[in-house]
């Protein structure tokens, strides 16, 4: 059937011959094991669901922008305007659990995916997954020396490019993937017994739920150009338009062209033409580069707000020192962890459910009730607040069943995972 892989029984689980903790690559690019862990019916519902609870609640927070008639431009003081301090001190813990646990996938995924490359060109070659992961780390430090967000707008736009050629590279050798293979063979049926599929099943919707992350938005917001509201609404509703058309279409090819035995990370699944598997590779470092510098903002705001604040730290030459010097150590512990940790996959989940869900699906909608903010059609305020309210229930489980997917296959790969491995 074209399949490489082989599977081999581990308790009630199927998993792969090859180390079972992939490094983490770009979210979407798990989205057609996830439906394939659902079956059509629940994956495609979930996956739907998913995307427009998460448009719906970016347009919430982008309606909270200047909601009492002062300018939020971070997540932060957005929760404080509203909450108080605590608001403040909870945002920021969750947006660093998901900073932190975002950047090092990243990294561990930009190292992986630099590494197929080298080695498609270099078989043979003796350079490990720790020295692309340094490569790359040293690449973003030289990123976090410009000053802010707005600065790397060129970037995130030649991001968003790489997202649509990466999308289209991989629906395309996709589909011609699938149109090559005896399609008596590909199977659409769950598999695995029923504690399998359940497990399974859960790491799907978390994974479902977790790549749809705004939780910088506020922080986004800040550089757009006036009106700031009108123009993020229609910024938000182009990005999911691409989201539709990309993340959709991935899904739903992947999961028809490999059936249920489709990889965790569509790419693995591929294996003809090979050098579009490059491309793929290539499109996925770039895109995730500017991903990577949105998550770790709100870190540098910090030590920013702390330093050089200070009237002595003001100058450019000391200002750019310490600069150098907070976002330097940053990165050198980004970039240990990571090099240490290649089976840092295993764990994404667990940093989405406690930092994503909260900052993505719990505050805007809770916060968008507290402000007071309430449709003028008197007939539309119930039916808003109680999917407002279905919304935070429905999320706030998807994230415990998303963490307890994810320590059941922590669990089980615990016996595999060795530190500074080449993978």
């Amino acid at each position: 059937m074209g399949m490489k892989m082989k599977r081999e029984a581990h308790g009630d689980m199927l998993l792969s011959t090859s180390p079972p903790q992939s490094p983490p690559r770009p979210p979407m690019l798990r989205l057609p094991f996830a439906v394939a862990s659902l079956g059509w019916p629940l994956g495609v519902s979930s996956l739907v669901g998913g995307t427009v609870a998460t448009w719906y609640s970016s347009l919430l927070i982008a309606s909270l922008w200047r909601w009492d008639g002062k300018k939020h431009t971070t997540y932060r003081h957005l929760a404080q305007s509203i909450y108080g301090s605590w608001g403040y001190w909870s945002i920021a813990f969750f947006q660093q659990v998901a900073s932190l646990g975002n950047n090092i996938a990243i990294q561990i995924a930009a190292g992986s995916s630099l590494k197929a490359v080298y080695k498609y060109y270099h078989p043979n070659g003796t350079l490990t997954l720790q020295h692309f992961i340094l490569f790359f780390g040293a690449f973003e430090l030289f990123l976090s020396q410009l000053p802010n967000i707005h600065s790397l707008r060129w970037i995130n736009a030649f991001c968003t490019l790489s997202t649509i050629g990466f999308a289209a590279t991989t629906i395309g050798v996709t589909i011609y993937n699938g149109k090559k293979m005896d399609r008596k063979f590909i199977s659409h049926s769950l598999q695995g017994s029923s504690s399998a599929k359940v497990f399974k099943a859960f790491n799907a919707l978390g994974a479902i739920a977790f790549s749809f992350g705004d939780a910088m938005l506020p922080e986004i917001q800040s550089t757009v150009r006036e009106p700031v509201r009108k123009n993020m609404y229609k910024g938000v509703s182009a990005a999911y338009t691409v989201i539709v058309l990309s993340y959709w279409q991935l899904a739903f090819s992947g999961y028809w062209a490999f059936g249920s035995e489709v990889e965790p990370y569509i790419v693995a699944s591929l294996t003809t033409p090979r050098w579009t598997t490059v491309m793929a590779n290539l499109f996925a470092v770039i895109q995730i580069s500017g991903c990577y510098q949105i998550y770790c903002r709100p870190t540098y705001a910090y030590f920013e707000g702390r330093i050089l604040s200070k009237p002595n730290n003001r100058l450019p030459i000391v200002a750019f020192l310490l600069r150098l010097f907070y976002t330097s150590i940053y990165m050198g512990l980004i970039t240990l962890v990571s090099s240490a940790m290649p089976f840092f996959g295993d764990f994404v989940s667990i940093c989405g459910a406690i930092g994503f869900t909260p900052l993505d699906f719990v505050f805007p909608v809770l916060a968008h009730i507290k402000a007071g903010r309430r449709p003028q059609n008197i007939k539309l305020r119930f039916p808003v607040l109680f999917l407002n309210i279905t919304i935070v229930l429905w999320f706030s489980i998807v994230a415990v069943l998303g963490c307890i997917g994810a320590v059941r296959f922590i669990i089980l790969d615990t016996k595999t995972y060795r530190f500074f491995h080449d993978m």
